[in-house]
């Protein structure tokens, strides 16, 4: 594939490529440009002049076309989950649910700009401005850079992208270099719909070039990441030269509390759901496994047993439940991470193996709040660290004492309990009785501390995506 830029699809500009490689199979897919400075700066130059006139089309239309793509997604569904599942490693069926979602992301996007009224300020509302009114309108922000991870490309374009556009603004699409074929063909789609030139653009290339100059360029209006903490550091120091907005969805390392009084059949469900779909490669996965330690045995007991009746296989297999990491290099690290907790004196219960891009979903025993694990050190991958607790007070200050601070969740049946542990978890997001995977499309899911700045989800994101002009009618009853 080539990238898009200005309705034309082009090569990098000095004829570098990146292969995109079955990180399941090893097998050679299609290459991508791997593209320079100048690309992407020609990529923000076409969509500044193409993003005003798509701001002069009305919310109606722009929805229209949008919709248009959505269906365009649904007719070729097959083709795109069998795309994401080839160059991603996650199950079929998990590629086919992520596919599925990019039309209720369009659909409510859409609905949510048709319907955004902006604010009135009634005339006498303060002193002195009895004859005065105020309204605000939304206006496009110009230039919006969506940067998008390996983990779940699909529905993180669908969080970005149709927000983006369907306020006025013009995007440029910066994929993963791992899987970025499912993004090209999207933004193909998105043309196809519709979409002048110029206003969608996709330019692949690695992060510290192509990412870095997107943040640097100073006709962009608004970087938009998802990544890790590390990448979100970088964007926001590229970013401040020129005072460029972003919104940063970073890393995560949340704490999975069960005390003593939880269902234990529903917290091993949510555990498997939590912590193992998508092989662990889950920025808002459960990370940290608080037990009660009246209840640990039951739990292990429950886990180990469920844990084994779970198919590890090729992604392409209806049968599988969990396929490989995103290339070997990253199922290498979480082997790495876990050798380190082991040496640190966990006690390994259960998996541990590595088989190219393939590990084993891994349980860690012994685990004690000291240890990296139970702090800063997030494991991207098919691990269960467990460290036990005692009173609800030393869980929650286990929780907090991470960097970290996406989301977390308590187990519990006494609900005072639940209130007590959600509103004192240091987390963007607290679930009551689910895993801290949760992660609805209206509601604004965001981190604190290290894991991020700005919400984003269909309550938040199209005022993220736009900016507040607030229009005064001076003396109007006069």
């Amino acid at each position: 594939m080539k990238n898009l830029i200005g309705g034309k699809k082009l090569d990098a500009s000095n004829g570098e490529v990146i292969d995109v490689i079955n990180p399941a199979t090893l097998e050679f897919i299609d290459t991508v440009p791997n593209s320079t400075i100048e690309d992407v700066d020609l990529a923000v130059s076409v969509a500044k002049t193409a993003q005003k006139e798509w701001a002069k089309t009305s919310v109606y239309e722009r929805g229209e076309i949008l919709l248009e793509f959505a269906r365009l997604v649904e007719r070729n569904k097959d083709d795109l989950a069998i795309l994401l599942c080839n160059e991603t490693g996650k199950p079929i069926k998990e590629a086919r649910a992520e596919i599925s979602n990019l039309k209720l992301f369009v659909s409510s996007y859409v609905e949510k700009a048709r319907h955004d009224y902006g604010r009135v300020i009634p005339a006498g509302s303060e002193l002195g401005q009895e004859s005065t009114i105020q309204f605000t309108v939304q206006e496009p922000l110009g230039v919006v850079g969506c940067i998008i991870p390996f983990n779940f490309p699909s529905d993180l374009f669908g969080q970005k992208v149709p927000s983006a556009l369907v306020m006025g603004n013009a995007v440029i699409v910066k994929p993963s270099t791992y899987n970025p074929l499912t993004l090209h063909r999207y933004c193909e789609l998105l043309q196809e719909a519709g979409i002048p030139d110029g206003v969608i653009n996709c330019v692949s290339g690695d992060g510290p070039v192509a990412g870095a100059q997107l943040a640097k360029n100073k006709d962009v209006n608004l970087v938009s990441v998802t990544g890790s903490t590390k990448v979100g550091a970088e964007v926001m120091a590229n970013a401040a030269a020129n005072i460029t907005h972003v919104m940063l969805e970073l890393g995560g390392n949340d704490a999975f509390i069960v005390d003593k009084d939880a269902d234990l059949d529903l917290v091993i469900d949510e555990l498997v759901w939590g912590r193992l779909y998508n092989t662990g490669q889950v920025c808002c996965a459960s990370k940290r496994f608080l037990i009660h330690e009246d209840i640990k045995k039951d739990f292990l007991n429950k886990a180990i047993a469920r844990i084994a009746t779970l198919k590890v296989g090729m992604p392409l297999n209806e049968d599988t439940d969990i396929g490989c990491l995103i290339n070997e290099n990253a199922a290498i690290k979480v082997g790495e991470q876990v050798q380190q907790t082991i040496d640190a004196g966990a006690r390994l219960l259960v998996g541990g193996r590595r088989n190219k891009a393939f590990f084993e979903p891994t349980i860690l025993d012994n685990v004690t709040r000291d240890m990296d694990v139970m702090k800063d050190m997030e494991i991207f991958g098919p691990v269960i660290p467990i460290c036990t607790f005692s009173n609800i007070e030393e869980a929650i200050d286990i929780a907090n004492q991470s960097s970290y601070g996406l989301c977390g969740c308590i187990f519990t049946s006494d609900m005072k309990k639940a209130f007590k542990v959600a509103s004192s978890l240091e987390v963007g997001g607290a679930v009551i009785n689910g895993a801290s995977f949760f992660r609805s499309q209206e509601m604004p899911f965001g981190g604190w501390k290290h894991s991020g700045i700005g919400n984003e989800g269909v309550s938040t994101t199209l005022e993220e995506m736009s900016r507040t002009k607030t229009v005064v009618l001076k003396n109007i009853l006069n």
